[in-house]
């Protein structure tokens, strides 16, 4: 399941991380990447504490928390503060599965990445190349979003950035671990959800949605792992 989320930020609100980004200490990204991710993986990140990286992420994890679309399609038990990224002069990150497990860097405590996300910083035409791609059961998906606007998909999908031949990609990324593990069931909540949205925005019967809303809500009872 992968759903595009538009607006998460505002274009004032991104303008805002992004006069912080162009003016963060950069570092090489191989530094986070694992054994086989270093041959793939040429771009550049800001460390976890980098007080510019702490300052957005605070701030993005602040606006996910209240995006209705956000938590209906990933159903979040524990967030990963949100990590950001910089291609440009050819930088591409190849094919390649995320861990399965990061510890907290505050807690220490093991998150699980069921759900994998990217919020985009600069708008299409900033740019040639640097497409998301990501491969699922339909083939391959190609993601370029406005700025401000979000993609979120399984953990475990095979993805990679293509080059960027012109201009500069600026992104966060981060990782959910979800009340529902399986990809599959939070599809089906998700497209419940959205159903119930539709029919409520319609006029339909109270009486039938809320019954339509509290099978939604057992398959949670049903599903929900904390």
């Amino acid at each position: 399941m992968l759903i595009t989320i538009p607006k998460v930020l505002t274009p004032e609100e991104v303008k805002i991380c992004r006069s912080l980004l162009e003016n963060a200490q950069w570092q090489d990204g191989k530094k986070t990447a694992g054994y086989l991710a270093q041959g793939v993986k040429s771009n550049l990140q800001l460390a976890i504490d980098d007080p510019s990286a702490q300052k957005i992420s605070e701030f993005l994890l602040g606006i996910l928390h209240s995006n209705p679309t956000f938590i209906a399609a990933a159903l979040p038990s524990r967030i990963l503060p949100p990590r950001f990224n910089k291609y440009e002069s050819s930088g591409a990150y190849g094919f390649h599965i995320d861990n399965a497990i990061f510890p907290h860097p505050a807690t220490g405590q093991q998150i699980r990445t069921d759900v994998s996300s990217t919020v985009f910083f600069s708008d299409p035409d900033e740019y040639d190349g640097g497409e998301l791609i990501i491969a699922d059961t339909y083939g391959e998906q190609s993601i370029k979003l406005n700025a401000g606007d979000a993609v979120v998909y399984p953990g475990n999908s095979l993805h990679k950035v293509n080059p960027v031949t012109r201009g500069t990609r600026f992104a966060s990324f981060f990782w959910t671990q979800s009340m529902v593990r399986e990809a599959h069931k939070r599809s089906i909540l998700w497209e419940l959800d959205q159903s119930i949205q539709t029919l409520a925005q319609c006029g339909s019967d109270p009486e039938n949605l809320a019954r339509l809303s509290g099978v939604y809500h057992n398959l949670i009872r049903e599903w929900a792992q904390t």
